[in-house]
């Protein structure tokens, strides 16, 4: 399954950063179809309930930083 996201609009600054952010957090391939743009997290079988909470993790201390 693919989880895809985009920022809002006031937000849409940071989505470079954001990417940056993930990366740095060894978390990739996480932006978006190159016609569509936002974001996008694959989690498929081989994913397991750990990685999920780390992109939650990595999320929300994105969020922290920049709200």
């Amino acid at each position: 399954m693919n989880i895809t996201f985009i920022f809002e609009e006031q937000y849409a600054d940071l989505q470079d950063d954001f990417i940056k952010f993930t990366g740095e957090n060894n978390i990739v391939g996480i932006k978006g179809h190159r016609s569509v743009g936002g974001f996008r997290a694959s989690t498929y079988n081989a994913s397991s309930m750990d990685d999920v909470k780390a992109l939650v993790s990595c999320m929300q201390e994105f969020e922290k930083k920049h709200a």
